[in-house]
């Protein structure tokens, strides 16, 4: 029991931040820095021959961009972006007239900055140096600029440097007059012919961060001892033998060239345990007369061995010293491995609970620099289950590998490239060599983070790209062999790259089933993991598969969160979905849209989650993700917004039930049923702790709507293994008692701390397929009885499914919309769920019911056909509302009641007819449909003309173009 109190520590977290927040984490500590944050002189544009200008005729505030210092031209209809806009409609629908206006520009696609700007930028700072550095070395350290710089001091050119991921740094020793106000001048350039990454790389796209101009971060001049410096340091843990070995490369210089043989000095190595806050001598010190450029160490940590990973983010604190230069720095003992298809952390099972982290930062448009930022984003990630996080085609700043070594957050930053749209790998591009190179920068800025276990080249290549990335596999492990690699992050489309230690590969995610079938719980992917797409061995793969970008589940946008966007990009593309949902007459359905879109999201993301969980050798996934993505048609696939915040409708606690470290798993074969049949559904666990949990006690209860307890039971007492599908039982229960329709929920707890629960519904047997109709005609179109009957003040029930054709370009499926409809050209569904009026008096008459698509509804939405109700009263709002898109938000239907005539009308496009005895969802449906048109309470206010009826049997609506056919490349992958 003891042991099962400590991982409840773990799993509930958050309690230790200030202990974090309170060491420091060290790189380089320079003898001396001067800051050059702070007023820049500022020129936009070229000179001749890319020479400085000679004059600068503004000034910015660095570190900063352009953008968030208002420079740059103004945005319009000719802006050329950097990336892709699949959706050509904003610049020809008539309705996007009024946000194309010069000075009012908002974008439907992602979101809009006041200024954009790509091409050369100068920067330019007086600074003085004192002459008591005379004797130091000195270097321009810029953390993160964007893209290429090109340095002069005192007009003489130093050198230039364009890496997208780590900080450029510049000797420039030889050109400073000590004593004396010194010139220094950078050149950026954020065009991206050079790097050759492609424009769609969410290192440099206007998809996510934005292609801005600037230099953020630490810009500094660092004064190093002129004679000798620390170059580089690579540690490499090694646990077997409880050791680790610290490699120095030294330079000695004499006025900026290098001299050898070295001079003789003492370089001396430092390692000390960090931990509740405070830093103690864990090892005595290490020194070496240094008689050349290389210094080797190796620390026996055998007598206070203390492991990094996720549950005890260990760390020690290692600082070289050389001469009078001083390297200090943070790692943490840990060895990432593979076996079969099982990743191992310290040679345990590791099972990854991810996200995707795709550059999105509204405020400022590009990645923070600061650790308390990182801190927040990574405690956000643990607080709802995640141990892991993927960096598409980016790599992040220091800050955040420093943030997950304290917090325990397993890290795969990615070479800064999706080399697909208009970039090709093995095509004799620029990419081939930057990738590599950048990919070996990235690795000897950052390698030394324990967080820093994994690594792939990029994004969905294209070319000959399986070669190259199966090179670059090879390279990159014998370049520093503590990490596992992966060619690229891909799709299920793209080839299988057999070269890749471990797979980031699509193919084996989703719930398509769902389209073909009623929901489940008892199935899984485990084909997809032997046999993954396009792979072409007849033996079963044997490495590990992590899903690629799992979810893309979307919810309906939250228009309270247009306030947050205070920063250099604004949400108007928010603003233009709320006019279209305002302008179609449903202003008021905005949260309740959110909120049923939202429950139904959560819902698909369990069951996707709680289905690869349950799938043997499956080593985890990447969600796409747990927050939105801005950018591509606006993606709204996170439970949380692009900020980390909530949106309402699930907390960390819910989610943590699904999605954790310990998760109970209900294998139901499907959740609705009669009552006259047995409740039979195992139960399993999923343990992905870092050891076996002894005095565990698995209980069960199942409750009806009103919380009333209907039957509880112990499934297992014993100690819980570390490991997939353990078997705890199986949860049996009659369910004759249940005479009248009901939700119920099953729940399975864990020593009482915690839970999962799965909702399923049960409904009468002798449900009255022909019950008593009374007076009411009944018929799928609106025949002349019908029109007689309501002439004369009859009552009549059209049952309308499959036979509209006002609504018939609308896709239904009980799924919502994958990504969004803008960036996939309308590719259907189109629907992202349905809200339920469930005070409507229809529903108290025996259809009891959530507000939202729960799974119950699957049986009446599922390639259902839906009415659009644009020639009905513009604030008229059907009972059974489908959510349309937000791209175009027309008011949509599934069930109207009017007065037509001197009758009564009602009519539904649900199928309450076809196969009854084998649908009792639909069977009970059409029982209350048909009580409550024959009670009091059916009092339709609506007055509607028979020809508008008419016209859902004969109107087509206007046809939703797009002006474009050509599709996001991820759609059409070409396999050899």
């Amino acid at each position: 029991m003891k042991r099962f109190l400590i991982i409840i520590f773990f799993l509930f977290l958050t309690t230790f931040v200030s202990v974090l927040l309170s060491s420091g984490y060290g790189s380089v500590d320079a003898q001396q820095i001067i800051s050059l944050s702070g007023a820049w002189d500022f020129f936009k544009g070229d000179c001749e021959s890319g020479k400085e200008p000679a004059e600068y005729n503004d000034y910015v505030m660095l570190p900063g961009s352009m953008l968030t210092n208002g420079k740059g031209d103004p945005v319009s209809v000719n802006t050329k972006w950097t990336g892709s806009l699949y959706d050509s409609s904003y610049y020809f629908n008539p309705y996007m007239e009024k946000y194309r206006k010069e000075g009012e520009m908002k974008f439907p696609f992602f979101l809009t900055p006041q200024y954009h700007y790509v091409g050369a930028a100068w920067y330019h700072k007086r600074v003085y140096i004192p002459k008591m550095l005379k004797d130091q070395r000195i270097k321009l350290f810029l953390e993160r600029p964007h893209i290429e710089t090109k340095v002069f001091v005192n007009g003489r050119e130093v050198g230039s440097c364009m890496s997208l991921s780590t900080p450029h740094l510049y000797d420039i020793t030889k050109y400073i007059k000590f004593g004396s106000k010194n010139d220094i001048s950078i050149r950026v350039y954020n065009g991206i012919e050079n790097v050759c990454v492609g424009q769609d790389s969410h290192s440099v796209t206007d998809q996510t961060q934005g292609n801005w101009n600037g230099i953020t971060g630490r810009i500094e001049l660092q004064a190093h001892w002129r004679d000798l410096n620390i170059k580089s340091v690579r540690i490499r843990p090694n646990l077997h033998d409880k050791k680790v070995r610290v490699d120095v490369d030294l330079e000695n210089h004499t006025d900026g060239v290098r001299f050898f043989p070295m001079q003789t000095y003492d370089v001396i190595a430092t390692i000390k345990a960090v931990g509740s806050g405070k830093t103690k001598e864990l090892k005595t010190v290490m020194a070496r007369e240094a008689s050349r450029n290389k210094e080797s160490f190796e620390f026996d940590l055998s007598r206070m061995l203390k492991l990094w990973d996720e549950f005890s983010p260990n760390l020690y604190q290692l600082t070289i010293e050389a001469g009078d230069d001083v390297y200090e720095t943070m790692f943490g003992m840990r060895e990432i491995s593979i076996d079969g298809r099982q990743l191992l952390i310290n040679g345990r099972p590791l099972f990854l609970r991810g996200t995707v982290e795709n550059c999105c930062f509204p405020l400022t448009g590009f990645p923070p620099t600061d650790e308390a930022e990182w801190l927040r984003i990574f405690l956000k990630c643990k607080e709802y289950g995640l141990n892991h996080v993927r960096f598409h085609s980016y790599c992040p700043p220091e800050a955040a590998f420093a943030a997950a070594d304290r917090v325990g957050i397993y890290l795969q930053p990615e070479g800064p490239s999706w080399p697909n749209h208009g970039v090709k790998l093995s095509r004799g591009m620029a990419i081939d060599k930057y990738l590599l190179d950048e990919s070996k920068r990235i690795i000897d800025t950052y390698g030394h983070h324990p967080s820093f276990i994994m690594m792939a080249a990029g994004n969905e290549p294209a070319g000959d790209w399986v070669r190259y990335c199966d090179k670059w596999v090879a390279e990159m492990k014998k370049y520093d062999p503590t990490k596992i690699y992966a060619g690229a992050s891909v799709g299920g489309g793209w080839a299988w790259d057999g070269g890749s230690e471990y797979h980031v590969k699509g193919g084996a995610r989703g719930l398509d089933e769902w389209n073909r079938r009623a929901p489940s719980s008892d199935d899984d992917y485990y084909s997809g993991i032997q046999f993954p797409r396009n792979y072409k061995s007849q033996e079963p793969n044997n490495t590990p598969v992590i899903t690629h970008e799992k979810g893309q589940w979307c919810a309906f946008p939250d228009f309270k969160e247009i306030s947050q966007y205070t920063g250099v990009y604004k949400a108007h593309n928010f603003e233009i979905f709320r006019d279209l949902l305002r302008d179609n007459g449903m202003a008021q359905q905005a949260d309740k849209f959110l909120m049923s879109s939202g429950k139904l999201q959560t819902l698909c993301y369990k069951y996707e989650i709680e289905r690869n969980l349950r799938t043997q050798d499956y080593a985890g996934f990447q969600l796409l993700g747990l927050n939105d993505y801005s950018g591509q048609g606006t993606a709204l696939t996170g439970v949380l917004n692009v900020f980390w915040r909530e949106k309402g409708y699930v907390s960390a606690k819910d989610w943590r039930e699904f999605c954790g470290v310990i998760v109970p798993l209900a294998r139901f074969p499907k959740f609705v049923y009669t009552n006259d049949e047995k409740l039979t559904v195992p139960v399993e666990m999923y343990n992905a702790f870092s050891a076996n949990i002894d005095g565990v006690n698995v209980t069960y209860s199942i409750s009806d709507d009103s919380l009333y307890l209907l039957k509880n039971g112990l499934l297992y007492s014993g100690t819980l293994p570390v490991g997939k599908n353990l078997p705890m039982g199986t949860v049996d229960y009659d369910l004759s008692a249940i005479t009248r329709p009901m939700k119920l929920t099953l729940a399975v707890h864990v020593s009482g701390r915690m839970q999962n629960h799965w909702e399923f519904w049960v409904y009468p047997k002798s449900g009255d397929v022909a019950m008593d109709k009374g007076n009411i005609y009944i018929s799928d179109t609106l025949d002349a009885k019908a029109e007689k009957t309501l002439r004369k003040g009859g009552t009549v029930l059209l049952t309308a499914a499959g036979r509209v054709t006002l609504g018939s370009d609308v896709k239904q499926t009980y799924l919502p919309v994958f990504w969004n409809t803008s960036w996939f050209k309308m590719r259907p569904p189109h629907t992202t769920g349905a809200y339920i009026d469930n005070q409507h008096p229809l529903f108290k008459h025996g259809f009891p019911t959530d507000d939202w698509s729960n799974l119950n509804w699957w049986e009446l939405l599922n390639k259902a056909q839906v009415m659009n109700l644009m020639e009905l009263p513009h604030d008229y709002q059907s009972p059974i509302q489908p959510i349309d898109t937000w791209h175009v938000s027309r008011k949509l239907g599934m069930l109207i009641e009017a007065r037509v005539g001197k009758g009564r009308l009602l009519m539904t496009t649900m199928d309450i007819s076809s196969n009854l005895d084998q649908r009792p969802v639909a069977r009970q449906m059409r029982h209350a449909i048909l009580s409550y048109m024959q009670s009091s309470d059916f009092q339709p206010s609506l007055v509607l003309a028979p020809e508008t009826i008419h016209h859902f049997f004969s109107l087509q609506a206007p046809a939703v173009n797009m002006f474009t056919k050509d599709s996001p490349d991820e759609l059409k992958p070409k396999i050899k």
